[in-house]
């Protein structure tokens, strides 16, 4: 199990000849995820399904695929997981049932579409791309949303679809908590309020697109939205910066417009992917009290993965077709040896 951990972690794929510089980096959530609590096995069923995500979408990036299209494919294989708050593994509201959201940008001609509140849509960022390539507005919600996924043959499930156990035992926590400290509302949480997954890349045209997805807060309540369906708060792509998906928690990534705002730094002050979103992150969003982390990549392909929780499922495969993937602060594995299985 140890060697096949490692094989997996230093896995990379070869450098293979391309019309031009594609990448692509995915995120599976921020939060306190500590190594002290996690398992060999659970760790390596992390990495497997993140580099599963990564590939899938990097398989179609090579292949020459529009860039929607592939962050829709490395979504759906983290939406179909039940590890992640997203699809299957979405959380519980506090009524035990089952809110997601989803949102997707295309940096070309700034269009985006979101949906929000949902309840019966298998896969949220397909509804989120059929809203942004089919109809004249960006964001749909609740049951109108569920209307248009249904004239668009989406997939539909019941609600009962998305319940899961471990999600179930991290809302009776939640309850306990909120009961405790006499709020009702779902404001006053630990680590469960967090939890989205998403996806940036640049494809073979250099367009940026990025997508998020998530089944929002634990217990939350009264239609409570984060900033995972919010254009500029947690999803935001412009070819002219850059492409950024965040996670963490909403009601500050909303407030302090998180996406948008790496963006316009690396546009109007020129300062590096890096730099704009580190300085976000932890700096402008920390000092604030708000918690998460966000992925983003520029023009150029450049990759930042920064956050200020315990711990951030990423990975990526780069312009030179390395593969990464980390867990906690330092990531797990970045090497220069082939994967001789690709």
């Amino acid at each position: 199990m140890k060697k096949r951990l490692v094989t997996l972690l230093c896995g990379l794929l070869a450098p293979v000849a391309l019309a031009a510089d594609v990448a692509i980096v995915v995120h599976g959530g921020a939060g306190t995820i500590l190594k002290k609590d996690m398992t060999a096995e659970q760790e390596q069923r992390y990495a497997e399904k993140l580099e599963e995500a990564t590939r899938a979408g990097y398989a179609l990036l090579k292949e020459g695929v529009a860039g929607e299209k592939a962050v829709v494919a490395a979504i759906q294989v983290l939406e179909n997981s039940p590890l992640f708050n997203a699809g299957k593994g979405a959380v519980y509201t506090y009524d035990e049932t089952h809110e997601l959201d989803a949102s997707i940008m295309h940096g070309k001609n700034l269009e985006a579409g979101a949906v929000s509140g949902v309840t019966t849509i298998k896969s949220p960022i397909a509804a989120a791309l059929a809203v942004m390539q089919n109809s004249a507005h960006v964001m749909l919600a609740g049951k109108g949303a569920e209307a248009f996924a249904k004239s668009q043959n989406l997939e539909q499930v019941e609600n009962s679809y998305f319940n899961t156990p471990d999600r179930l035992k991290a809302l009776q926590k939640a309850k306990a908590r909120m009961q405790q400290q006499q709020r009702e509302d779902g404001g006053q949480q630990g680590s469960e309020r967090m939890g989205t997954v998403g996806a940036v890349v640049i494809d073979h045209k250099g367009n940026i697109v990025a997508g998020t997805s998530t089944g929002g807060m634990t217990a939350k309540r009264f239609g409570r939205v984060g900033d995972a369906p919010i254009i500029g708060a947690g999803t935001y792509a412009d070819n002219e910066s850059c492409g950024v998906s965040a996670t963490g928690h909403g009601e500050y990534f909303i407030r302090y417009n998180v996406a948008a705002d790496i963006c316009a730094r690396v546009r109007y002050q020129g300062v590096s992917i890096q730099r704009a979103a580190e300085t976000v992150i932890n700096e402008e969003l920390k000092q604030a009290g708000g918690s998460g982390g966000v992925i983003a990549m520029d023009k150029r392909g450049n990759i930042a993965m920064p956050f200020n929780t315990a711990g951030m499922y990423r990975a990526s495969i780069n312009t030179e077709g390395k593969f990464s993937v980390g867990i906690y602060k330092a990531l797990m594995s970045i090497d220069d040896t082939p994967n001789p299985t690709n």
